[in-house]
């Protein structure tokens, strides 16, 4: 590799209007469409969703938060994987990528997608199959525009972002202004008491829905000013969003009956044909296409950065860390993340991949938040922002998050002991990726 020429630079478009457009476009994502019928199955109440949903906003500041800390102590490509390198060790931050590529993050890629394909059956007669193939179809054209180019690919984020939140204003607007309460469909009778259990199930179920703040994280190489320019996009879009949530959900509560928005795949298109009849569910169907493609846009943006922050430093496949020539971008890592998102959607169901992703992340965000501990006992350690609350909101943060992915793992417990043991199997790849860097330095040094 010795007299190979260094690889191009990566361009920094981003700014503070784009990068919480990507926080909010990858938050506001096609889950808030979906995930509704599963928090009202566990907690068939109205007072109890909304503050289910409430805690998962409140849980999500706190993590974006030690996010943004971290994000300002050290503004590098990589997100996550450099702050668990940083401040607990580099196998912690090689096994966050690894499950990042195989579980979490291509999961996450593949969920969203699979919803994008459930609004297309409603213009086009999907059959299961057909479902798959418009899922790989959005997962493929976005994987493209990544390709050629992370400027095209943050302003068609701002674009779809802001779409989406006039949408949503409107749709609001329009339930107060001309919505008729469903109060009166539901049950007279007094809804059952949701378990303890059953509300943190509900609970982790929306925080996929609130999923991603983290990923504007992984493009700190390509952001002006980071240190400053990402915690402030963490915070203002967190928190726009939770407020959204809030008033979309409740008006999902104000147009439907409870046992309609539990079994419904598509309670926003159903919602909207409450109020307005079928142009109103096809207007919204639109809607959760155009925000499905903001996340999956924003996912694959992010993702690919994590791999070629490990790939420079000798922990996967050189090729992955590989930037364009012409388009500056980690091409051929985006292509792998495709193919291997593609692969999990022929094969997984929409329940299985939320599922994985939700108590594997939380893990690694209880460690990521440790590691935030750890930092604060160094020595001059002066960041250009510091999380709120300190040190009490992030031990909460710890203990909400161990909680979380405990319940994830005790309602489906082989299928959680797959999901963990393909996260251990990183640590034998990890040391023999160690070894292989150490082996090729001493070859290079020995041929001098």
């Amino acid at each position: 590799m010795t007299g190979s020429a260094a690889p191009p630079p990566l361009d920094r478009p981003i700014g503070l209007l784009h990068a919480t457009a990507m926080v909010a476009g990858i938050i506001i994502g096609a889950s808030i469409f979906v995930q509704p019928s599963e928090i009202n199955r566990l907690v068939p109440s109205v007072p109890g969703v909304l503050v289910v949903w409430l805690m998962a906003g409140l849980l999500t500041l706190s993590g974006a938060m030690v996010c943004a800390e971290l994000s300002a102590a050290f503004p590098r490509t990589g997100g996550v994987y450099v702050f668990l390198t940083e401040t607990l060790s580099p196998a912690c931050g090689f096994l966050w990528g690894w499950a990042m590529f195989w579980s979490v993050h291509s999961g996450i890629i593949a969920a969203t997608s699979v919803i994008f394909a459930r609004y297309v059956q409603f213009f086009l007669p999907l059959d299961d199959r057909g479902i798959r193939l418009a899922a790989l179809a959005g997962i493929l054209l976005l994987s493209a525009v990544n390709y050629v180019g992370v400027r095209q690919a943050s302003m068609l984020q701002t674009l779809v972002t802001s779409a989406k939140l006039v949408a949503l204003v409107l749709i609001l607007a329009m339930v107060f202004a001309f919505g008729t309460s469903a109060a009166p469909a539901a049950s007279a009778s007094a809804p059952p008491s949701a378990s303890w259990r059953e509300v943190v199930l509900a609970i982790s179920a929306g925080l996929f829905a609130f999923g991603g703040w983290h990923m504007v994280a992984y493009a700190a190489g390509e952001t002006r000013d980071p240190e400053k320019t990402i915690p402030r996009a963490l915070l203002i879009g967190t928190l726009t969003v939770t407020a959204c949530y809030l008033a979309l959900n409740g008006a999902y509560l104000y147009l439907l009956p409870l046992d309609r928005v539990i079994a419904s795949t598509r309670v926003a298109a159903d919602a909207a044909q409450a109020l307005a009849g079928p142009r109103g569910a096809a207007a919204v169907s639109g809607l959760v296409i155009l925000s499905a493609f903001g996340v999956l846009n924003g996912v694959i943006l992010a993702g690919a950065r994590i791999y070629l922050a490990m790939a420079e430093q000798g922990l996967a496949f050189r090729w992955m860390g590989a930037i364009h020539p012409r388009f500056h971008t980690p091409h051929l890592a985006i292509l792998a993340q495709a193919l291997w998102s593609s692969f999990l959607v022929a094969t997984g169901t929409y329940r299985e991949l939320f599922t994985r992703v939700i108590y594997t992340e939380w893990l690694f965000f209880a460690l990521m938040t440790v590691g935030l501990v750890r930092l604060r006992r160094r020595t001059g350690y002066r960041p250009a922002f510091r999380a709120w609350g300190y040190p009490i909101v992030p031990l909460l943060f710890i203990v909400a998050s161990v909680v979380v992915a405990s319940c994830q793992i005790a309602a489906d417990p082989w299928q959680a002991a797959s999901g963990l043991f393909l996260v251990a199997l990183g640590l034998p790849v990890y040391y023999f990726w160690v070894r292989r860097e150490a082996s090729q330095r001493f070859t290079a040094h020995a041929d001098h």
